[in-house]
């Protein structure tokens, strides 16, 4: 559920126009995995499914790690705006480390990244954009957490799917299925459904000594939507457009999201003093925890193909479900598991790829 790199694209991997369109996806892989030796399939399927049971657990862990950061009762609340940050430098590290794997060393991925953001310094201004909406989309992403217990939070932040076709269809002027228009409307539908359930009345009293506001948090976690859209859309076009591998793409954003994200923390706190306020070994795991979320969907997407990632994202609300009965005192009532129903079947909806029929020749018996 990571929201930070939804449009990463790798070698042989889906970006937002193979989400959009699974049956291209899907074609990628099949073509691969014929052309490949039996071994190599072997480990092409074993990575497959631990980078889905990763991407699985990550999802729902960070739903749930990120509403128990903001309703624990703690002596001091640490700063959100600066656990964004820290999560850019660490993402940074890790992509500095990838760059100069991939490039064969270190002086050579020193020289790589020295070339391409500091000389190639147009190029590097471009990703501004995404850079200062990731900030943001994080940001907010908090303040939902914060005012929506975990389950509620995870359905309706699958509205990105349908934030992220509509800025492809209005932006790229792409075109949907008809079962891809229908399950847009049905995950629309869904999480009203979620939204309109009665289960604030029946809140833990965590809830009750924190003063939470549902509107705030569906509006935080829509907005978060469509910034996520559009900054995916945004950097489809920016990673087209150019040879730049990913990792150095990410290199980019990480360090362009650093200012913005200082500039966040200073516009909420004031000062630069404090800043690891309320920071301990849970907020350091959840730092690292939302960090690795885009580059778990990075492997993700290269090896699986769109219903996988959708039943992993489906589990995810499951759990965050389950979890939540037990953790938060979340009450699941009839009206919350049909909108959820709702939800996790338009994921699979949008996913389908229709076979393709088979051409019969001549020959053919």
């Amino acid at each position: 559920m990571n929201p930070v790199r939804e449009g990463l694209e790798l070698e042989g991997a889906p970006t937002p126009e193979t989400e959009l369109n699974p049956e291209l996806n899907m074609d990628n892989i099949s073509k691969k995995s014929h052309s490949q030796s039996p071994n190599k399939r072997v480990k092409f399927g074993y990575i497959k499914y631990v980078s889905l049971i990763v991407l699985t657990v990550q999802n729902a862990a960070l739903g749930l790690s990120m509403r128990h950061a903001k309703t624990r009762d703690v002596e001091e609340k640490f700063s959100s705006a600066a656990a964004v940050v820290m999560a850019e430098i660490v993402k940074l590290v890790i992509c500095i480390c990838l760059v100069m794997h991939e490039s064969g060393g270190v002086k050579t991925g020193v020289q790589s990244m020295y070339s391409t953001v500091v000389l190639n310094i147009k190029d590097t201004v471009r990703v501004c954009v995404p850079s200062f909406l990731y900030i943001l989309q994080n940001n907010l992403l908090y303040v939902s957490a914060a005012n929506l217990d975990a389950a509620t939070y995870q359905v309706t932040y699958q509205l990105k799917l349908l934030t992220t076709a509509f800025f492809a269809v209005i932006v790229l002027k792409r075109q949907l299925k008809k079962w891809q228009w229908g399950a847009l409307g049905l995950l629309a539908a869904g999480v009203a459904v979620v939204q309109l359930s009665s289960t604030d009345a029946k809140s833990s009293n965590s809830g009750d000594k924190l003063k939470q506001s549902k509107l705030i948090g569906f509006s935080a976690a829509l907005a978060a939507c469509f910034i996520s859209g559009f900054a995916g859309i945004y950097f489809e076009k920016v990673l087209k457009e150019s040879d730049i591998s990913v990792w150095m793409r990410n290199v980019q954003l990480s360090l362009l999201s650093l200012p913005f994200g200082t500039g966040t923390y200073l516009i909420q706190e004031g000062t630069l003093n404090n800043m690891f306020k309320g920071f301990d070994g849970f907020i350091w795991y959840l730092v690292i925890l939302q960090a690795a979320g885009g580059l778990i969907v990075a492997v993700v997407v290269k090896y699986a193909d769109n219903i996988l990632k959708g039943f992993a994202t489906s589990v995810a609300i499951i759990i965050s479900c389950v979890v939540s009965m037990y953790l938060f005192s979340f009450v699941l009532t009839v009206q919350f598991a049909f909108g959820t129903a709702m939800v996790i079947g338009s994921i699979f909806l949008y996913g389908y790829v229709p076979k393709k029929p088979v051409r019969r020749t001549s020959l053919s018996v």
